[in-house]
């Protein structure tokens, strides 16, 4: 039924959850935030809920790239009331330097991918930076799995936007009918996959069927070998 598969990364395949703090933890105690913060889970609780609405602000289109990136580590600080713009960019610099070299994937990934690989045609399709996409790629060597890797600021769309989509479909020489998307955000993922008339898999510990409605729902990505 399906030729292409559109698969998500952060958080799909790549852990992002864990690999950021790996890598957060590593920046606490480089940069002494101990002295600000109750302990390390205190700051990243802080950070990561900063984080999340500051990336579905930016799936919008409502803040910049750059506004994402310092503001992030700029919120925990001055919550704390440690008014350094500085500190809070070296922060966001030493994050970027030593988040790709965490390679922590999602269960079931490689084996998802050692079993789509010979049968379809993979895509990635992120809303990730360019700069940090390819590195995790690469370090997690999961890069070779794919033909195509589309980000949003190549494409000049942002997910759930449905140019985004159809860019990849351009790429492919493919139709919405046979292509079939993989991901984990339901906002990004299965609304925008959705409008450009592509299948949709939602990988979801949880799934709200009266808000939610996807093509197909996954606990986990082992299930979807039993889609594709």
């Amino acid at each position: 039924m399906y030729k292409y598969v559109f698969i998500d990364l952060d958080d799909t395949l790549w852990d992002f959850h864990s690999n950021a703090r790996l890598s957060l933890h590593e920046v606490f105690v480089n940069k002494k935030l101990h002295r600000y913060f109750e302990n390390f889970n205190h700051f990243f609780k802080i950070y990561a809920k900063k984080n999340l609405e500051l990336w579905e602000l930016y799936g919008k289109g409502e803040v910049s790239k750059e506004f994402l990136m310092f503001e992030r580590f700029r919120h925990p600080l001055a919550l704390m009331g440690v008014d350094n713009d500085q500190l809070a960019s070296q922060i966001g610099d030493e994050f970027l330097d030593i988040l790709h070299t965490k390679t922590m994937l999602v269960p079931f990934a490689i084996e998802l991918l050692d079993y789509l690989y010979p049968k379809y045609s993979l895509t990635i399709i992120s809303n990730g930076f360019v700069e940090v996409q390819y590195k995790k790629l690469r370090s997690a060597n999961i890069e070779h799995y794919f033909t195509h890797i589309v980000l949003s600021e190549a494409a000049g769309a942002l997910k759930p936007d449905k140019r985004i989509f159809e860019y990849a479909l351009e790429l492919n020489n493919a139709t919405a009918t046979e292509t079939i998307m993989i991901g984990d955000s339901y906002a990004a993922d299965i609304v925008g996959a959705k409008s450009a008339g592509i299948g949709q898999i939602y990988l979801s510990s949880h799934y709200d069927t009266k808000k939610e409605n996807a093509t197909y729902w996954v606990k986990g990505l082992e299930e979807v070998l039993e889609i594709v």
